[in-house]
């Protein structure tokens, strides 16, 4: 039933419809994937927390002990949760991200493979969209980090344009990276996937302009699109500390079953949490379709072998293979000590240790790959079946018969991927749903700008996840660092399958233990907590902390959530006003490159639409 609807829409379609029907085609895959998380209420899975608002804390700008995971991210929220719900701000992100995904395959595919007609277009989408890597990330709670991931095939046109222009300087050539590095930029692993795509484009020889002049515009835009995250860093020392080496083992790549490391990276799949994955890919299903998605790509490499004179697709064919072999190295015995010494001497490489996900810098090829297959399957169908491959019947008309058969090839492609990762449907299985807040929270974050005291949050039970009744029954991040309008103490602490793996930073990690310990109110004072929260309906560690909880002034008290005061004087802890200033002016760096971007982009085509006007009329 599927495979004749895709045929049909493919081959009888308006001319004028058929820039548009890709981008109305990756909007219906990305609503599906997406299904009931659309509905009222907020994400909360796993790392992925949306709140009703966030608040621009020093957590926020990066500036605590903790590593700057989530810049600009979290200032960006807090921004646009003043005035728009969280739930919504999220979702939008989150799918305007997947939309834009395979919206940009499709584009990248009619910019490289000009031939290409749409059927194999869709494929490209599909491919890019409806993948393990985008179920699995969606599952982990890495909603912004699809956003870097979307960014990819954009990044690989922006990249064209630059090398194409002879003035790298003009907006015109510059406006599409900056956007494109200023949205994966949203997350730093974001950013670094995109400025490595664009890197490697943008060295290659040949071109318009000068090699070294667009290496030039894209560094200094790939500082911009950084900023927040390297000021950050910066500011906090957090990255000069090292990370736990046990971290290297904890999130390596992950062989699924009947697969190795490397197939299973090879199948975009093998996310460290064997949680975070759909069921299809938990049994032998995970051979089948890797086999089916590898399938689709290997029709395309003849023909992407002979276009191997494009610089361009010689390099994602590059790319793509190092972002499978380097994360399968990794996970090998002296790959995870070289990963363990790099995390301990090397300033910010905790950042790497989460391997898989640097294998979405492969998707780009593969989606081209696949579109290329459609159009290699046609040609072999039109000489079994007596047509020219060029378009004409074996009487020498021009015949409709090849874009036929490209259709067809290509609708059999989209069946096969997407038959191949059934639960990705609608929520990934239905784990992506929304989630309501008890009102505790409300009137809990509403203490806390009322009494407009210095001083920081410290949470219990201990520990950074948690098991709401009304989260379901995976773990979630604790929403209290982004429901509060002060800093939460987190440690940064994660309990993984082998163990745990420490955060960076210790002042949360002494506030957690002299919790557990029982120790006094003066304790708290000097390490800079004002604040205990105390999170009733979730399981945890409490310890001796009714002792220390007994010393302190109950400020709110209900069935979900109570609030305590440390009275008198507490150590202030906040980021000095320079550092926060300097921060805030990274952030800001970072949101004028991607609204001026925007904003570049829009002027252009409005200008572009003017001229074809006035010649139309001409």
């Amino acid at each position: 039933m599927i495979a004749p609807v895709i045929v049909r829409t493919m081959i009888a379609r308006p001319a004028g419809l058929t820039r548009a029907v890709p981008a109305l085609y990756s909007l219906a895959l990305a609503a599906i994937v997406l299904g009931p998380l659309l509905g009222p209420g907020y994400l909360l899975l796993r790392d992925a927390v949306s709140t009703p608002r966030s608040y621009l804390t020093d957590s926020a700008l990066g500036l605590t002990d903790a590593a700057a995971r989530a810049v600009p991210q979290d200032a960006a929220i807090a921004a646009l949760t003043s005035v728009i719900d969280g739930g919504l701000v999220v979702k939008a992100i989150l799918l305007s991200a997947l939309w834009l995904a395979g919206w940009g395959a499709a584009r990248m595919v009619a910019a490289l493979l000009p031939t290409a007609g749409l059927g194999p277009q869709l494929l490209a989408s599909t491919v890019l969209l409806w993948n393990p890597y985008v179920a699995e990330r969606l599952l982990q709670g890495h909603w912004s980090l699809l956003t870097g991931y979307a960014a990819l095939p954009w990044t690989v046109l922006a990249a064209l344009r630059l090398r194409r222009s002879a003035a790298p300087l003009s907006p015109r050539s510059w406006c599409p990276l900056g956007l494109t590095l200023a949205a994966a930029g949203l997350t730093p692993t974001g950013a670094l996937l995109a400025t490595v795509l664009a890197a490697v484009l943008l060295a290659l020889p040949g071109g318009a302009g000068a090699r070294w002049s667009r290496l030039a515009v894209g560094a200094a835009l790939a500082a911009a699109a950084s900023a927040p995250w390297l000021t950050a860093t910066a500011l906090s020392g957090a990255g000069a500390q090292g990370s736990d080496p046990a971290g290297v083992a904890a999130f390596a790549a992950r062989a699924e079953p009947g697969l190795g490391t490397l197939g299973s990276l090879a199948g975009l799949d093998g996310i460290w949490n064997s949680t975070a994955v759909p069921a299809t890919r938990t049994g032998i299903f995970a051979l089948v379709g890797t086999a089916v998605l590898l399938a689709v790509v290997a029709c395309g490499l003849p023909a992407l072998w002979r276009r191997r004179g494009n610089p361009v697709i010689a390099a994602l064919a590059v790319v793509a293979a190092a972002a499978v072999l380097l994360p399968a190295l990794a996970a090998t015995g002296w790959g995870l000590t070289a990963g363990e010494w790099a995390a301990t001497r090397v300033p910010g490489a905790g950042l790497l240790r989460d391997a898989q996900k640097w294998v979405a810098l492969a998707a780009p090829f593969y989606a081209l790959a696949a579109a290329a297959g459609a159009g290699a399957l046609a040609r072999i169908g039109g000489r079994v079946f007596g047509h020219d491959p060029r378009g004409r019947d074996s009487d020498g008309r021009p015949a409709t018969a090849g874009r036929n058969r490209s259709a067809v090839a290509a609708a059999v492609g989209i069946v096969a991927v997407l038959v191949s990762l059934p639960d990705l449907a609608w929520g990934v299985g239905g784990a992506l749903r929304p989630v309501h807040y008890p009102a505790s929270w409300e009137r809990v974050a509403s203490q806390l700008p009322a009494a407009d005291e210095g001083g920081d949050v410290a949470v219990l039970p201990s520990g950074m996840f948690r098991l709401f009744p009304y989260s379901g029954d995976t773990p979630v991040l604790d929403p209290a660092p982004r429901m509060l309008p002060e800093d939460v103490l987190q440690t940064g602490e994660l309990i993984v399958a082998h163990g745990t793996v420490e955060g960076e930073g210790s002042r949360a990690r002494d506030v957690e233990r002299l919790l557990l310990a029982g120790g006094d109110a003066d304790g708290l004072a000097r390490l800079g907590v004002r604040w205990v929260l105390v999170e009733h309906s979730t399981p945890g560690p409490l310890g001796q902390s009714r002792r220390t909880l007994d010393q302190l002034d109950e400020a709110h008290a209900d069935e979900e959530l109570s609030l305590y005061r440390v009275a008198g004087s507490v150590e202030v802890t906040a980021a000095d006003p320079a550092r926060r200033a300097a921060a805030v002016a990274a952030h800001l760096l970072w949101a004028a490159l991607l609204t001026g971007s925007a904003l570049g982009l829009l002027a252009q085509r409005a200008r572009g639409n003017r001229g074809r006007g006035r010649a139309d009329q001409a």
